[in-house]
């Protein structure tokens, strides 16, 4: 039973009219996972009448009490007409358990009812019972509430999609679209399926998969997800992936697995409400028996105060602490662009003291561009034709930094395409060169220059090439063989909020954030300086960056870890929690990760730090509660001032404390 997705999976065979059947006494209704139902909403007159009647019932008691007195044949058949009609279901329940000597909340609150009309407290047992009947239809109510984020998710995708298979368009049900068919979507419509657009341009709001508010544009080729906004042109898309393997499939169901998933404070409540219960039935038979048979007690009194001991034992609000508190913070994080895993993963981020970052997709943007063009004096060209030169050179490289030098020329419009180069070669580890009109032209390493010019490079473009390379730069050098015509300096540039997010982190209470990159010291000091993390380890292999995650472990005991899911899993995996960028398309980062931003935003990040952090404060602040109005509870059995009266509010106000106090993560904001 998955208690947060309201699921059920059934291991073997049987029918839903027998699983209903099981779960009549709970009004149970089982719907396939699969079909499509409207969820019918009852008057709430009519779903809770029985609470209302009793209610009715109870204040009838009361009055005639009054009138004729509590022990009137009146007022005790309106006090018992209360308790059967709003207390059926539990005592069905409560007598079942108590039977197979399973002890629940609802096996105390049977006895102590049956107890209470036993001793001629009748006004009393019905009082437990409407407040318990109370405290259910709350409970149910919150609970609900903390479901609506995965049901609001689940309602996101369209159910239909018009598409076009051969020359023939149709509309038809998502579960019937085929990988291939091309989906047709009108500006203002939803994109019904994962693909990639083959024909149309348009900006589509993306904040229902990854959070992020701002509209992308999107054109052919690009990747589009189910779930989306298209804002603005029409766009035609080739669907990629079956309704079950989409994107925002994968997030339903990775987060209803986080919400069944015990995070370590729930299991432990689990298991302390296992050993409590019998633990507090002892206590109420003692407090029952003892003082009567060694002290010549009041039988009536005490055996009074035993089942006010059995009322305010249940363990409804410990039990209820914590599920309801994962619940909601998971949902809250999924409806904000962040994925998480589990009760466990929350509980351990909210608790990180040391965050590791790599450096290249995470910090950066992980796309090379250039950052300085700087053609030089002597040279007989304009700066363009030089450009445009140098492009299509490196238009014939495999180097990786090549792409950067081609956008550079395509951002300003030159045609470099059209050139002809002749006798092109590649200078293994050090550069190319190529003829252009009968003249031989050299770009490469600064080292290249240094052994073809006849004279090594001059001494004043030494020193402007050491200082782009302090700045963390990669330096390249046009040129002939007898002079050097420009300098190009390329860089993986900084995101743009890298800075903004490692300074709140610190705010936050991080005592160190640690960027990690295989890149050289110079270029790692240039962009670590520029974040702001307190500590840089360059040079490092993958197996590396593992053994740092492992010593920083033992230091701080728990360690995050963001990367991008693909090569830094290894890392990812050694971490308290594994932080993965980009979880919008890429299954690595879904299913590797402890966590996943789906918007490849670092911003994300505080964030998810905040809701932790409030989830565990929460959940500690529920359990203390839950646990302290209980002991001061039983402590009022001493001077035998312990009454059902307060032993309800206790135990049901302390319930619906907690409930009200978990839902407050639903305001936890992405700011």
């Amino acid at each position: 039973m998955n208690f947060g997705a309201s699921k059920l999976t059934v291991y073997g065979e049987t029918t839903i009219a027998e699983i209903e059947k099981a779960g009549a006494f709970e009004n149970i209704k089982v719907i396939p996972e699969k079909q499509r139902f409207e969820e019918k909403k009852e008057p709430f007159l009519k779903k809770h009448s029985s609470v209302i009647a009793s209610l009715v019932f109870m204040l009838i008691g009361w009055v005639s009490a009054q009138i004729n007195g509590e022990e009137s044949i009146s007022s005790i058949l309106a006090y018992g007409a209360a308790i059967l009609v709003g207390g059926h279901r539990l005592f069905t329940t409560g007598l079942k358990n108590f039977f197979r000597l399973e002890f629940d909340m609802r096996t105390l609150m049977t006895i102590a009812v049956i107890g209470a009309a036993i001793i001629g407290e009748w006004g009393e047992g019905a009082t437990v019972v409407i407040l318990f009947a109370i405290s259910e239809v709350l409970e149910s109510y919150s609970m609900d509430k903390a479901r609506q984020s995965i049901r609001s998710l689940m309602d996101i995708a369209p159910k239909e999609a018009l598409i076009r298979r051969g020359n023939q368009e149709f509309t038809v049900e998502v579960d019937d679209i085929q990988i291939g068919d091309i989906l047709i979507v009108k500006p203002g419509q939803k994109i019904a399926m994962d693909g990639t657009v083959v024909k149309g341009l348009s900006s589509v709001n993306q904040a229902a998969i990854t959070g992020e508010s701002v509209p992308v544009s999107k054109t052919i080729d690009e990747e589009v997800f189910a779930g989306t906004l298209n804002e603005e042109g029409l766009l035609e898309v080739k669907v990629t992936k079956h309704v079950d393997d989409t994107t925002i499939a994968k997030i339903i169901h990775l987060v209803e697995e986080a919400q069944a998933e015990k995070a370590p404070s729930q299991a432990f409540v689990d298991r302390f409400a296992k050993y409590y219960t019998p633990v507090i039935m002892f206590i109420s038979l003692l407090v029952a028996v003892l003082p009567p048979l060694l002290f010549d007690g009041d039988w009536s009194k005490w055996v009074y105060q035993g089942l006010a001991v059995l009322v305010v034992g249940c363990p409804c609000a410990l039990v209820i602490s914590t599920p309801v508190s994962i619940v909601t913070a998971i949902g809250n994080a999924a409806r904000n662009g962040v994925l998480i895993k589990g009760g466990i993963h929350l509980e351990e981020m909210g608790a990180i003291k040391a965050i590791a970052f790599d450096k290249t997709g995470t910090l950066t943007e992980g796309i090379p561009v250039v950052t300085d063009y700087l053609p030089q004096p002597n040279s007989n060209s304009n700066s363009n034709e030089l450009l445009s030169i140098i492009a299509a050179l490196e238009n014939g490289s495999q180097h990786p930094l090549a792409s950067a030098i081609m956008k550079k020329a395509e951002q300003e419009n030159l045609p470099y395409q059209g050139l002809v180069i002749e006798d092109f070669s590649s200078i293994t580890g050090k550069g190319i060169k190529g003829r252009v009109n009968d003249k031989m032209y050299y770009v490469g390493s600064p080292n290249l220059f240094d052994e073809i010019l006849p004279n090594g490079i001059p001494s004043n473009l030494k020193a402007t090439i050491s200082d782009l390379q302090n700045k963390g730069k990669t330096v390249m050098v046009a040129g002939t063989a007898t002079e050097i015509l420009a300098l190009l300096a390329v860089a993986d540039e900084v995101r743009g909020n890298s800075k903004d997010v490692i300074q709140k982190l610190h705010s936050l209470g991080i005592e160190k954030t640690i960027m990690l990159t295989g890149d050289n010291k110079g270029t790692a000091n240039a962009i670590g300086k520029q974040v702001g993390v307190s500590d840089i380890q360059a040079d490092l292999l993958p197996q590396d960056k593992l053994a740092f995650i492992k010593e920083l472990r033992n230091k701080f005991d728990r360690v995050a870890m963001v990367g991008d899911g693909v090569n830094d899993a290894p890392a990812l995996a050694a971490s308290t929690v594994g932080i993965a960028m980009g979880g919008a398309g890429t299954d690595t980062a879904l299913e590797t990760a402890d966590i996943a931003l789906m918007a490849d935003d670092l911003g994300k990040l505080p964030f998810t730090l905040k809701l932790s952090r409030k989830a565990l404060y929460i959940i500690k602040q529920n359990i203390t509660f839950s646990l302290g109005i209980k002991l001061l509870a039983l402590l009022l059995v001493i001077p035998g001032w312990l009454t059902l009266w307060i032993a309800i509010f206790a135990d049901m106000g302390a319930t619906l404390i907690v409930t009200l106090n978990g839902l407050r993560l639903l305001r936890v904001k992405d700011k």
